[in-house]
């Protein structure tokens, strides 16, 4: 990575120009002066945007796209047009990601991201028509990796590119931990176990519909998340400064974006209206609140879980948790849920991260938005990190949970909430009387229940059965109620 004072010693330099001025560039660097300056402006993050696969690999996609267009248009000479999408073609494969150095937030509405990638693709294409870096005369960054396009639409069409080559191994990791969970959802269906509403006593049901309710959940957001990324399918490619289309062949819009979704696979559409779709981040605001809702679901589902295998001696240890690593430098013995841990601090991050693009939205000004690049930064960390923090709770969490049955069954048939399968026989009244019996001696439902001879034992062991209570059930009122 380039450094604000580049080391001239024993190293070759080459000399490039800007509207500023000149600076030495190492020889061998296939990034240029432009993205020198920007290291230089925006030591913010140290996160390059080569971190960022997806976005690179978007990036040269729409600079392959954009040089096919201008080659079958005339405006760009075959030879040039053809080094250029082979140089694509390299970054495109996963080569020369390191020479994407710009920090991934800056200013300039990713103007710094544009010129670092106009750079590396021309001075690979040079180095192909064997010619050395930064023989700009050949082949120029601006004027044909750059040609028919502006920062304004080739950096958005990107992000949008990159956010739908990201969310898709989302998706599977969702759609994999909806199918673990309903895994153990059959596993766990006989389990009979005590539901909580706010953290008491409620009623019984068993640990599998626990289980099969964190599966729909989750399952959920597999086809809503691939519903929304589909917006990102529309992009301003053409649009150029500010979706006017200046500098560009009124044939170039649609024809770039075809070329497009054919080196994508993606059915990528122009926008219907340019000017709109360079300056409105609705998209990115509405995609971001789904990967919030996602986020919030996850780390739901794991502060249960860290509840349920509470203990294991002194908590609720209904289930046990698969021992990963050693919970404590000082108690011996200790074992922490901390793959649910990880998996609610990443959700946390998202949810942060949606807070900063809806601010970053709403701050976008007349033709364009200024904040684009911290836009995608938290968009596509969302996406990352929601990808790992489920795909690990999934192999290292839920695969490997057990169940105390025993405990839970007992923790079922000790409770006050059974009562409750009592009230449409003997009415609300009778059985608070009961419930709160059983509270001030500390003796059981059914104990005092017989001990009153409101019923008789079979019928009255069978309403409290508590598998006779996990789903709808017709009984019959006591006569004269």
């Amino acid at each position: 990575m380039p450094t604000t004072e580049p080391d001239t010693t024993g190293a070759a330099m080459r000399v490039e120009h800007d509207l500023l001025g000149e600076r030495e560039v190492p020889a061998a660097a296939l990034w240029g002066i432009h993205t020198l300056r920007a290291v230089e402006n925006f030591p913010i993050t140290g996160v390059p945007i080569g971190h960022f696969a997806e976005f690179v690999i978007a990036l040269a996609m729409v600079k392959k796209a954009s040089a096919r267009a201008n080659r079958k248009l005339g405006f760009l000479a075959r030879d040039k047009a053809g080094a250029i999408e082979a140089a694509c073609d390299r970054v495109i494969g996963g080569a020369h990601h390191d020479q994407f150095v710009v920090d991934v937030i800056q200013g300039g509405a990713g103007t710094s991201t544009n010129m670092n990638a106009n750079e590396v693709i021309a001075n690979v294409a040079l180095t192909i028509l064997g010619r050395p870096p930064g023989d700009y005369a050949t082949l120029h960054p601006n004027d044909h990796v750059n040609m028919s396009q502006s920062t304004n639409d080739a950096y958005p069409t990107a992000a949008r590119l990159a956010i739908v080559l990201a969310v898709k191994p989302l998706v599977a990791a969702i759609g994999n931990l909806a199918y673990a969970l309903k895994d153990k959802a059959v596993e766990f269906d006989s389990v009979i176990k005590m539901g909580r509403t706010q953290l008491m006593d409620a009623v019984p049901m068993t640990l599998g519909q626990e289980f099969d309710a964190f599966h729909v959940t989750m399952k959920e957001d597999v086809v809503r998340l691939g519903e929304i990324s589909g917006f990102f399918r529309e992009v301003n490619l053409g649009a150029t400064a500010i979706g006017t289309g200046i500098n560009t062949d009124p044939r170039y819009a649609s024809l770039a974006v075809e070329e497009l979704a054919r080196i994508s696979r993606e059915p990528m559409v122009v926008a219907a209206n340019l000017i709109e779709a360079t300056s409105d981040m609705g998209a990115f605001v509405l995609f971001s609140g789904m990967l919030r809702r996602t986020a919030v679901k996850l780390s739901k589902i794991c502060n249960d879980l860290r509840l349920l295998a509470s203990g294991p001696r002194a908590g609720f240890a209904e289930i046990r948790l698969p021992a990963v690593q050693a919970g404590s430098s000082i108690m011996p013995g200790k074992v922490n849920p901390v793959i649910p841990e990880v998996c609610s601090q990443v959700a946390y991050l998202v949810i942060g991260n949606d807070l900063t693009v809806t601010m970053a939205a709403e701050a976008g000004q007349l033709q364009l938005n200024a904040f684009e690049p911290v836009i995608v930064q938290a968009i596509l960390q969302s996406i990352r990190g929601l990808t790992a923090a489920i795909d690990t709770l999934t192999t290292r969490c839920i695969a490997g949970i057990t169940a105390d049955a025993d405990h839970c069954r007992n923790l079922a048939l000790n409770s006050i909430g059974i009562v409750t399968a009592l009230t449409p026989v003997l009415g609300y009244e009778a059985c608070s009387r009961i419930a709160r019996k059983a509270l001030e001696t500390g003796r059981g439902v059914i104990e005092i229940a017989l001990e009153e001879k409101l019923l008789d034992e079979a019928q009255l062991r069978d309403l409290l059965r508590p598998e006779n209570m996990t789903a709808p059930r017709r009984v019959q009122p006591v006569v004269g109620r």
